[in-house]
Order: C-alpha cells, then structure tokens, then sequence
C-alpha cells in the first residue's frame, strides 16, 4: 500500500515568486522567511517522495467567480504554470500522476465529496511557489495531483467538511495499490487581508495557536465557523483551509518536525510546518 511520509504547510503569496527571480533570499527582508526552508528540503532528501498531493486555492487562473468549484481535483498528465500578471516568471510543467487521481476521484466522491474532476488545468502561485520553494532547483523529483479548494466565492466549504476531506484523501491514499510514497502540502496563509478597511491586517496570536493546534488537537479549528475565521484571520486568512485538509491527510497522533513564522511579508503572516506520524 502507498504511505504517507508526513505533511507540509506553507505560505504562497505572488511576491515569493519576484524574490526568487531577483535572488533575494539573502536581503533582511526576505531572510527570515526564507532561513525556514532548509530542514524541510532536507527532511525531503531523507524520506524521498514520489508524489506530492498540493492542496491550495486558485486565484482566477484556472476558475473564476462564474464557475467556482467547492472542490476540484486534476487528473492530468502535466499541469502547467502560466502568466497570471504578477510578472512571477512560469515554471516548467509538473508532471501528475494519472493513477492516484483516478483512485482519489472515485474514492472522494464514494465518501460523498462531489469533486470537480479537471482533465486539463493549469496552477497558478499557489501551487508553483510552494514547490520551488521545495524544490529551488526547479528539476522536480515528484509526479503531482493538484485539488484545488475554493477559499475565494462564499458560501466556503466548513472546516469540519475541509478536515473530514483531508481525512478522506489520507484513508484514500493509504488503501491505494501502490509502493509510492506521498507528501501532502497545503498551502496558502496565514493571516492576512489584503483590501477593504482592514488591509494589513495579522492576528500573531491566533496564527501560532493555529499552527500549536494543527498538531495537537486539530479538531480544535473545526470549532469555528468561516465568518469566526474572516473575523480572527482576514478576509484571506481563510486559506488556512487548505492546512486543515493537509492536517487530516495524517492520521492518528502527529510530530512536529519543524516550523518556521515570520511576518510580514507582503502585509502576509508567513507560516510553514513540517508534521509527521508520531
């Protein structure tokens, strides 16, 4: 059977993507973030997955407000990276993985999750800057299936129905036939607020309860509903959604192996954890 090799959660705001061009890792303002990546890029050495779930929100690249899936998951040969307007360079196409997606679709919607199946799909930041900033050589050493959480047109899915997914795609993953060994990263967040009255707007105090909760009592977050969420993160922080799927994916009592916070960037609370089975 296939296996879980642990979990990963991470920040993706579009100016991750002009640093890395502009080789910024080592400016003041970028250092502290990016000192958090190491231990994850080697911890990635050590355990050497072949597949890499991604959990993330799209941002009007691949949907938009006219159609906007609750859940959506690829089941591509590859997905590419396209110009979203950000001036973020593309990044070389990610190849998927046509067999687990499969398995996953008729395993989700068996579970009751009606998942919008994409046989193209392009990824947008969401998903690319998490992986180069994995991967910074940009050579990726994983097949990828993207599912794709709307965190953008309410109504939004409750956390309880985000972690009871996470828990589908783990049990899911688990009885798939295979040897492939699988990291599930989920990204976006955390807090944040990028227009309106409160633009700017962090809450420090929720985040790293946020992040101490995800290991220890992750139904904790299943508590809140989203607009307690808009509330205490920001009309953005809501991307926090797309940890809590990741979080479920783990089943049982979890690690954390590593962590890293540091704010701001880009007016963003930037978080990133590494969690494993205990």
């Amino acid at each position: 059977m296939a296996k879980i090799v642990g979990s990963i959660t991470m920040t993706h705001v579009p100016s991750i993507g002009s640093a890395i061009a502009k080789g910024l890792q080592q400016d003041p303002y970028w250092k502290p973030f990016f000192d958090g990546f190491p231990p994850v890029r080697d911890w990635l050495k050590e355990v050497k997955p072949d597949i890499a779930v991604m959990i993330y929100n799209d941002h009007g690249l691949n949907f938009f407000l006219d159609k906007m899936p609750t859940f959506a998951i690829g089941a591509a040969p590859e997905y590419l990276s396209l110009d979203e307007g950000w001036g973020i360079p593309t990044m070389p196409p990610f190849k998927g993985d046509l067999d687990l997606s499969w398995h996953l679709i008729e395993s989700l919607i068996a579970d009751e999750f009606d998942m919008t199946t994409c046989q193209e799909m392009a990824v947008d930041h969401a998903f690319t800057l998490p992986m180069a900033l994995l991967w910074p050589e940009q050579k990726w050493p994983v097949r990828t299936v993207p599912v794709c959480i709307n965190t953008v047109q309410f109504p939004l899915p409750t956390v309880k129905r985000c972690y009871s997914l996470g828990q589908s795609i783990g049990k899911a993953i688990e009885a798939w036939d295979s040897d492939a060994r699988v990291v599930i990263i989920g990204t976006g967040g955390l807090s944040h607020q990028l227009d309106g009255k409160r633009a700017g707007f962090i809450n420090k105090e929720f985040d790293l309860m946020f992040m101490e909760k995800l290991v220890s009592d992750p139904l904790w977050i299943t508590r809140y509903s989203i607009e307690d969420l808009v509330e205490l993160t920001g009309t953005q922080g809501v991307e926090l959604l797309n940890w809590v799927i990741a979080r479920g994916a783990l089943q049982g009592e979890v690690l954390k192996l590593h962590s890293n916070y540091h704010i701001p960037i880009s007016n963003t609370a930037a978080g990133l954890m590494l969690m494993a089975g205990a």
